[in-house]
């Protein structure tokens, strides 16, 4: 009995131990012993050390079209869209389309419309399954709209989403509303991303008052422990200088004159707006390039009278520096 276990066993092991060196010869090159290295562009797995080609013409595993931009990938790719935050659903579930056309482009029926029209609205009513997910739906139609009018880029939008569903999750919303919230979350977001609005602009965008914008907005950033530095005047310079179709040069002269005015002490307890719009109109003076004080406070949505006041103190920094 002991016997034929022992023969049952060697034979096992000699079935076995093929395998396993066919495996160990498959990661390491047979001429040097070195590691193989896979070639997905030319079809090859060739040695890294000596460059011994292993093996070749192996499938290509990958699409089987080419694109040259973003734009052409996502025409040409067959997979959904990635996740994103900015859904309430994170863009899991079925969206029916509004266009009232088959497969081939012909125009449905009158009877396939109504039909249609019945699902969109039950797919609708189902994607949404509780009153949190109300919520979220709502206020990230908000935070997009809100984003839109303000020109902000798509990694505020996400940040934000991500900001407004952590405080949904830490149930931060009873007795405020929903709009107050979501202005927050993108103020917030804004300025981590270095693209910071002022509180004029968001309430000038948003459903709620100034008031309940700045209230709210404390109160998010305190519970959340979220990382928000002060706003430098710098961040707002590039879209006032756009805005205004003035030259880089003016934009450079800009920064050296809030960077003065940053060694001379003069920023603190300065708006960075109005810092910021006082620079650029002094810079475009400094550099001989035509704009006026009205057109920078319609730009910036200060009054002329800060930007006289900053300007005349951003000047007397930048004598101080010289």
């Amino acid at each position: 009995m002991s016997e034929t276990k022992t023969t049952t066993n060697t034979r096992s092991r000699e079935r076995v131990e093929p395998e396993q060196r066919e495996h160990e010869q498959e990661d390491t090159c047979p001429e040097c012993g070195g590691d193989l290295v896979t070639d997905t562009e030319h079809g090859e797995t060739v040695c890294g050390d000596c460059g011994l080609v292993v093996e070749e013409d192996e499938i290509d595993r990958g699409p089987e079209w080419r694109a040259f931009d973003s734009s052409e990938k996502d025409r040409k790719s067959r997979v959904g869209a990635p996740t994103t935050n900015m859904m309430h659903d994170k863009g899991l579930s079925t969206n029916i389309g509004w266009q009232n056309k088959d497969a081939y482009g012909r125009s449905l029926s009158a009877e396939q419309r109504q039909k249609m029209q019945r699902l969109r609205t039950w797919n609708e009513r189902f994607r949404t399954r509780d009153s949190k997910e109300r919520n979220l739906k709502q206020a990230l139609g908000e935070i997009d709209r809100m984003a839109s009018a303000l020109g902000l880029p798509q990694n505020v939008r996400e940040t934000a989403s991500v900001i407004y569903r952590r405080a949904l999750s830490e149930d931060l919303l009873p007795g405020r509303s929903i709009e107050g919230v979501a202005t927050s979350a993108l103020y917030a977001a804004a300025r981590m991303a270095g693209s910071p609005r002022s509180l004029d602009e968001m309430a000038r965008v948003s459903r709620v008052d100034k008031m309940e914008l700045t209230r709210t907005y404390r109160y998010i950033v305190r519970e959340l422990n979220l990382e928000v530095q002060p706003a430098d005047p710098e961040h707002y310079l590039p879209r006032f200088v756009s805005d205004l179709d003035l030259s880089d040069e003016t934009e450079r002269r800009a920064r050296q004159l809030v960077e003065n005015a940053r060694k001379g002490g003069l920023l603190s307890g300065k708006s960075p707006v109005g810092l910021a719009a006082a620079a650029v109109y002094a810079a475009a003076l400094l550099t001989n390039e035509k704009v006026t004080q009205s057109e920078v406070s319609e730009v910036a949505n200060i009054s002329e009278v800060t930007i006289r006041n900053r300007y005349k103190e951003l000047l007397e920094a930048e004598d101080l520096s010289a």
